[in-house]
């Protein structure tokens, strides 16, 4: 018998980015980082909150809530770099 404890297959990177382009910290959830991407959603939602609140009726939608734009953008990479680097130690060990 063997000590190691089966662990289960991660998803694919194209799924991670896919989801997490639609919903922010949705893709650190299906990395297995929920409290990440929970951290990642409420900085995105209270950013956009400060931004919107700081600029005026003449900006535009993204100028608006660009402080939760540029997190949506963070938590996108983050989550596809996590989901490359996990799948690539997945297919190594498992190859």
């Amino acid at each position: 018998m063997t000590d190691r404890i089966a662990e289960p297959r991660p998803y694919r990177p194209l799924i991670v980015g896919i989801v997490a382009a639609g919903l922010t910290g949705m893709g650190q959830v299906l990395n297995g980082q929920a409290g990440r991407g929970l951290m990642m959603a409420f900085t995105a939602l209270s950013l956009a909150w400060v931004s919107y609140n700081l600029t005026t009726p003449e900006h535009s939608f993204v100028g608006r809530y660009a402080g939760g734009f540029m997190i949506h953008a963070i938590a996108f990479m983050d989550a596809l770099r996590e989901a490359k680097f996990r799948w690539q130690i997945w297919q190594r060990d498992h190859g």
